[in-house]
């Protein structure tokens, strides 16, 4: 069976708002992890569990899931959030981020967490994964699809071309890619380290479908999702543009705080944003 997916967009953003929340409570408890990535992601993160995601979290193994394929393992404190928000485990658990016995770890590890379908953490590894459940889904005329998170950072690897120029090859029209278009990197701004752009335009002369959409705008996330499933012929790149650490004013557009974890002064002063944030969601504003 599968959860049953949420619609309204204000309930959805209020969900985002308490994953943020849990994001910076956790990292702040591991005293190290990735802040600003993690938090810019909540929005694309409770778009697609609670509505695009065939998934059961009663059972994790059900055959007939979709898979999410997390490349970009350094902003699993959003996806640990998001899973103990779906019902993967409890919440309290979350506290555990990164200590010793954990199994939050730092970087997924499959066996080790209901939900996981890879362990990630070396950049750039993610699509071959995801290119690999599609090819098998596709070849077993399986109705699932499979959704890769990308970062923008890591398109500046070889190894992620040559999986693009692979997905379109074969086709795979269930492989639906998310990126997280966030121009940060731990040594500074992508346009400056390495320059990406221009990213829709390498992708459609590589043969994908390209989907450009503000990340923090669920209603267009999952838009973009739906209108990739009509796409057959082609796998689907949604360039998602993020601002890192979204919602937090101090972190927010700061490469600095890609791994960076917050003090108990920032902490503090995050979570009165974010709750104050809330207030707004409530209210219609925001």
């Amino acid at each position: 069976m599968r959860r049953k997916k949420i619609n309204n967009i204000k309930q959805l953003n209020l969900i985002a708002n308490e994953v943020r929340q849990d994001v910076v409570k956790m990292i702040y408890e591991a005293k190290s992890g990735h802040s600003a990535g993690s938090i810019g992601l909540a929005d694309i993160f409770v778009a697609l569990y609670s509505n695009v995601l065939y998934h059961d979290p009663d059972n994790p193994d059900w055959p007939e899931r979709d898979r999410f394929v997390l490349s970009n393992g350094h902003v699993c404190p959003v996806l640990y959030a998001v899973l103990a928000n779906s019902g993967y485990f409890p919440k309290e658990e979350l506290m555990t981020l990164r200590k010793l016995g954990t199994r939050l770890q730092g970087h997924p590890h499959r066996t080790l967490l209901p939900g996981i379908e890879t362990s990630s953490g070396p950049l750039g590894q993610g699509l071959s994964q995801a290119i690999g459940m599609a090819l098998v889904a596709k070849t077993e005329k399986k109705k699932s699809r499979v959704y890769c998170m990308v970062s923008d950072g890591e398109q500046q690897e070889g190894q992620s071309w040559e999986a693009a120029m692979l997905a379109a090859k074969l086709k795979l029209g269930n492989l639906t890619v998310i990126m997280d278009r966030n121009n940060i990197q731990i040594d500074g701004y992508t346009e400056d380290v390495m320059p990406l752009e221009p990213l829709a335009e390498k992708f459609k002369s590589f043969g994908w479908h390209v989907i450009d959409i503000d990340g923090h705008n669920i209603q267009q996330i999952i838009n973009a999702c739906n209108e990739s499933r009509a796409v057959y012929e082609k796998p689907t790149m949604i360039i998602a543009h993020t601002i890192p650490g979204k919602a937090v004013s101090f972190m927010e557009y700061s490469f600095e705080w890609h791994g960076k974890p917050p003090s108990k002064e920032d902490m503090e002063k995050a979570l009165k944003e974010l709750e104050n944030m809330k207030k707004l969601i409530e209210e219609g504003e925001a």
